[in-house]
C-alpha cells in the first residue's frame, strides 16, 4: 500500500491537482473575458499587487484590522498551512526520489511545532464558524468537511512523527488524506489557495484600475 501510494498514485495525484488548477484558471480567465472585456482596459500591475499584499498581512486590510485575533490566527494558519508540506524534511526527501526536485528543509522540531499551529488555527477557525453567526449562516457541512481533510494530514502526520499509534496505519492514512486533499483543491472552494492571487488581481483592476479606489 505505501509503495502504491508513493509511487503511481503520488503521480496521479499532481497531474490531477495541476492540471485541474490549469483548467480551473484558463476557465474562469476565459469566462471573465467573455463577460467583460472592457474591464481588462483597466488592468494595472501597481493596483493588482497592492490589492493582494494587503490581504497577505495581519491587519493589512480594513476587514481584517476589524477583526485582529482572527486576523492573526487567518494568516498564520495559512502561512503554517503551505510552509509545512512544502519545507517538511521527509517530504523533500520523498519529493527527490519520485521526481528528481526538492527544496530547503526546516528541521523536524520546528515542522513539529508548525504543524501543531496549524491544529490549533483549524480548530479555532472551525469554532468560529459554529459560534459566529454571520459566519455560520454562510457555512455549509462540506464547508466543515474540506476543514476537517484540511487538518487530517497534519494530525496523522503528527501522530506518525511522535508514534502516537499503529505507526504503519497512521503514516498511510497521512499520505491518503494528503493525496485525497491535493486532488479535492481544484475542485472545491480549496483552489482558493490559488484563486486569491487572480481574485484580489480582479478586485485591484476593478477598484483601484477603474475607480481609483483603494479595495483593502
Amino acid at each position: 500500500m505505501y509503495a502504491f501510494l508513493t509511487g503511481p498514485a503520488l503521480w496521479v495525484t499532481f497531474i490531477i491537482f495541476i492540471g485541474g488548477l490549469m483548467v480551473r484558471v484558463a476557465f474562469l480567465a476565459g469566462l471573465s473575458r467573455e463577460r467583460d472585456r472592457v474591464f481588462y482596459n483597466h488592468a494595472s500591475a501597481s493596483w493588482a499587487w497592492r490589492s493582494i499584499f494587503h490581504w497577505l498581512i495581519p491587519w493589512g486590510s480594513t476587514s481584517l484590522r476589524q477583526q485582529p485575533v482572527f486576523a492573526l490566527v487567518f494568516v498564520v494558519f495559512h502561512i503554517c498551512l503551505l510552509g509545512v508540506p512544502l519545507f517538511l524534511n521527509a517530504h523533500n526527501t520523498l519529493w527527490d526520489e519520485s521526481f528528481g526536485v526538492s527544496l530547503w528543509s526546516m528541521s523536524d522540531r520546528l515542522a513539529d511545532i508548525l504543524a501543531m499551529v496549524v491544529i490549533g488555527g483549524g480548530v479555532f477557525l472551525f469554532i468560529r464558524r459554529l459560534i459566529r453567526p454571520e459566519v455560520r449562516i454562510l457555512t455549509s457541512a462540506w464547508d466543515y468537511t474540506l476543514l476537517i481533510l484540511t487538518l487530517a494530514p497534519f494530525v496523522t502526520g503528527v501522530m506518525a512523527y511522535h508514534h502516537w499509534g499503529p505507526y504503519d496505519i497512521t503514516l498511510i492514512l497521512h499520505i491518503l488524506f494528503s493525496e485525497i486533499l491535493l486532488i479535492l483543491i481544484p475542485f472545491s472552494k480549496l483552489g482558493h489557495m490559488i484563486l486569491f492571487f487572480f481574485t484580489r488581481t480582479f478586485i485591484g483592476f476593478e477598484m483601484g484600475g477603474r475607480r481609483g479606489a483603494r479595495s483593502w
